[in-house]
């Protein structure tokens, strides 16, 4: 006798369960701003309201990480920052800071200074702790013209990740460099 279609189901199920958990850190030990996005920031501070359930499934989050790695593959490997704001607003996620870092730094790169403002702010009201927010943001003071703000993006990166992120050297070597010298990142 041969076990039901729903008996497959449930195998199925509880196989695809079993290897998420055992590739989930190693999903989570990327660092922010990596092409692997981090998950969307909390909601515990909201007042007297019960946080929303996730109602997206697994395979909804791998779709976007799949969206999402591909766009950052876009914007880092082939610099087309058109199709990559694209792709990233296709992913209906642009409230995550990752997403809207991404799309601001993509406008930044097409020279679209105030769209790009727009983007960054947005990243950091949805996640006020994204290094690399802060880093972009920062490197945008810096095109502007505008070190004293640059630089209190700095102080925003060392406190938050140190003097030896990656971020943090970025823009520090960015700030070193003289005024009006162009596009620094």
């Amino acid at each position: 006798m041969s076990k039901s279609p729903k008996f497959h189901g449930k195998f199925l199920g509880l196989a695809v369960l079993s290897m998420m958990l055992v590739a989930a850190p190693v999903i989570s030990a990327y660092a922010a701003g990596s092409e692997n996005p981090a998950p969307p920031a909390s909601d515990s501070g909201s007042k007297g309201k019960k946080a929303k359930k996730d109602k997206s499934s697994a395979i909804d989050d791998q779709k976007f990480l799949a969206g999402y790695r591909a766009a950052y593959a876009t914007i880092y490997d082939k610099h087309d920052y058109t199709a990559a704001i694209e792709q990233l607003k296709a992913l209906g996620q642009d409230d995550r800071a990752d997403v809207a870092n991404l799309i601001g730094y993509s406008y930044r790169k097409l020279g679209d200074y105030k769209v790009s403002q727009i983007w960054y702010e947005r990243a950091l009201k949805a996640d006020p702790a994204h290094v690399r927010t802060w880093q972009y943001y920062g490197l945008w003071q810096v095109e502007q013209g505008n070190r004293d703000q640059a630089q209190y993006h700095l102080n925003r990166i060392a406190q938050l990740a140190g003097t030896n992120s990656d971020e943090y050297r970025s823009l520090a070597a960015a700030l070193e460099k003289p005024p009006g010298t162009g596009l620094v990142y």
